[in-house]
């Protein structure tokens, strides 16, 4: 009974594989392009979504050329309800992303499980109009359950170039019990830490592949990590704020 959920997750872990494989490989191309050209990808993600830009933001083993975009009153710590009645308004986050160095050989990776409301949308017709790659992780199903709260009609997997599907169902919940009356154990974020990670590794081997070094992070608990973290930050942190 305890390990019903991980048993869930398996099996949808099990689908993403059958079913993104090419996905997931176009994802690689165009990312690893991206670094290749000295680009950043740029990770949004509203509400709980914003944990997966921190989930590759400065990360042992992770890939440095990562900018977090992370605007406070989308997420939790500043309230919680109206966080997401944020997320459903028209135009909101535009001020924030103009102060953001966007350049057309970056990427942006926009995150909505829902894919309904407006913010993540905007991020990502922003990213669109500014020249970039752009890619959404989001649920086609969940999305496809529910109306579009974008004035154009448009949900996330309309507004990007290419879809991860995190197989979230609709609200986002996995499991069920007769005494229960809602769904309950979100799967988004496991599912979704699983996909971006995946995404990494895959951008980290194709460019080794092709003979380039990986700007990679080394954890700042082994020893002589410090000055390898230094010389990688220098590099990025004119266009990663966060990096100084």
């Amino acid at each position: 009974m305890v390990f019903r959920y991980i048993n869930h997750i398996q099996e949808l872990l099990k689908a993403v594989k059958i079913n993104q494989a090419d996905t997931m490989t176009q994802a690689v191309e165009h990312l690893a392009h991206t670094i290749s050209n000295n680009g950043v990808i740029h990770v949004f993600g509203a509400g709980h979504s914003h944990v997966l830009s921190e989930e590759v933001f400065y990360r042992a083993g992770g890939l440095v050329p990562v900018n977090p975009l992370l605007e406070e009153s989308l997420m939790l710590h500043q309230g919680a309800r109206q966080s997401s009645l944020n997320e459903r308004k028209e135009n909101y986050i535009l001020e924030f992303l103009e102060q953001v160095s966007f350049q057309s050989e970056d990427s942006l990776i926009v995150i909505s499980t829902s894919g309904r409301n407006p913010v993540p949308i905007d991020v990502a017709r922003y990213g669109k109009a500014k020249g970039m790659f752009v890619m959404g992780i989001t649920s086609i199903e969940y999305s496809k359950s529910q109306p579009s709260r974008h004035e154009s009609g448009d949900r996330l997997f309309d507004s990007v170039d290419l879809v991860l599907d995190n197989l979230s169902k609709k609200g986002d919940a996995l499991l069920t019990h007769p005494r229960v009356p809602e769904p309950y154990a979100a799967s988004s974020t496991v599912i979704g830490a699983v996909l971006i990670q995946s995404l990494f590794a895959g951008i980290i081997e194709k460019l080794a592949d092709k003979g380039e070094t990986p700007p990679v992070f080394l954890s700042g608990n082994v020893d002589g990590a410090d000055e390898h973290n230094r010389r990688l930050i220098e590099k990025y942190k004119q266009r990663i704020p966060l990096l100084k």
